[in-house]
């Protein structure tokens, strides 16, 4: 086979940079480890920046977001019983949309199918060739049998466990890693949500989230130690700890119910330089991971998508490389950013096996910053919705 971009991992990031790239008339191919029906069961984030808005509209696959999202305004910090609002558009004029990863990945799906686009799934042992030489491919086995893809560039939208990274030799790789020594126990319930508004707590047992998707579909999170297993925390236990680390008059609001999905993610910062080794660019996860805390991760990826897929439409349509030559470099400068502010929510909100009097005074202090400081909420609000990163 032969294409013009060689996409590896069909998860949001590839399927949107398949979806602009095509509508400008470039021809892709999307290679993908797991079936359809398993990427489309993925249980992800939820947060959309204004520009990650935009960029779906561009896209042309915004109208079901406009039409079933939730635009936020703002969202709640609280440090014990104290309950903090950050009015995002107050402060920085913009605000965020709620809508479901697996909804947005759906619909880019549609749209792929709509233009005819190519997706190969369930491909195994993929191999890149010849990134810095002539005539770069990708070989995979796919029904038993194997192939091989021509390109002229390959983009790793394939996450932190996919071949994409380790194919930039160790000499030129360079690699920086936070690991927490915590994760989020999360259960989607399908119950009306605690509050019109994220609530992110602080609480001497430790960090819990209240999220959404929709009005009946509601996303929680409490931090665990590490050693936790899922059959560990029955519903119940869950909902016991989950309401202790809310302030006692959101607790009272609380509508339990069966999760009907529940799982442990741990927690990293992650970043992996350069993003590109001459034909071969990285996308997402495959470069960079951020603590959920932050809503950043999804957002992040999906701003590589919005520079990559700008360069590589100069570079076909005008000749110009100047964007590809340019990508790492850019791309990197907005990651090194996101990752700190998710590093600093993560910190300020989370209590830490070594945290002692210090520490705590330190995540009051910043907590009443919020409470008290228009430049502080200004400052917060800008990284959270994307337009200071």
């Amino acid at each position: 086979m032969r294409t013009q971009v060689a996409i590896i991992g069909g998860g949001p990031s590839g399927l949107l940079l398949s979806q602009l790239l095509n509508r400008a008339g470039i021809a892709t191919v999307v290679l993908e480890r797991r079936s359809r029906e398993y990427v489309l069961g993925r249980v992800r984030a939820g947060i959309l920046e204004a520009g990650t808005v935009d960029l779906l509209e561009q896209a042309g696959v915004g109208a079901r977001m406009h039409a079933e999202g939730h635009p936020h305004r703002g969202c709640y910090l609280t440090d014990d019983q104290q309950m903090i609002h950050v009015d995002f558009t107050e402060s920085c004029g913009e605000g965020v949309m709620v809508y479901g990863q697996t909804e947005m990945t759906r619909d880019l799906y549609d749209a792929q199918d709509r233009i005819g686009a190519t997706h190969l799934h369930q491909v195994d042992n993929v191999a890149l060739h010849d990134l810095t030489g002539d005539a770069p491919h990708v070989t995979f086995d796919q029904g038993g049998k194997g192939h091989r893809l021509d390109c002229d560039m390959i983009v790793g939208c394939d996450g932190f466990h996919g071949v994409s990274r380790l194919a930039i030799p160790e000499d030129v790789r360079r690699d920086y890693e936070r690991v927490y020594p915590f994760g989020w126990l999360g259960i989607l319930s399908e119950t009306p949500p605690l509050r019109d508004e994220l609530i992110y707590a602080n609480h001497p047992r430790g960090f819990a989230l209240a999220s959404m998707r929709n009005p009946m579909l509601s996303r929680y999170y409490i931090q665990v130690p590490l050693c936790d297993r899922i059959e560990d925390w029955s519903d119940d236990a869950f909902w016991d700890e989950f309401r202790r680390r809310m302030p006692d008059d959101v607790a009272a609001d609380l509508v339990t119910g069966p999760s009907i999905e529940k799982s442990i993610a741990p927690l990293r910062s992650f970043v992996s330089e350069p993003m590109r080794w001459g034909h071969l660019f990285l996308c997402g996860d495959a470069a960079h991971i951020v603590p959920p805390t932050g809503a950043k991760g999804l957002n992040l990826a999906l701003s590589d998508v919005r520079l990559l897929s700008a360069a590589l439409i100069a570079h076909y349509r005008d000749g110009d490389d100047s964007g590809l030559d340019e990508y790492s470099a850019q791309a990197l400068e907005r990651v090194w950013r996101a990752v700190r502010f998710s590093w600093s929510v993560t910190t300020m909100m989370h209590r830490f096996p070594d945290h002692d009097a210090f520490d705590r005074r330190m995540q009051q202090v910043e907590l009443q910053a919020l409470a008290t400081s228009d430049s502080a909420r200004r400052l917060f609000a800008e990284c959270y919705t994307g337009v200071g990163l």
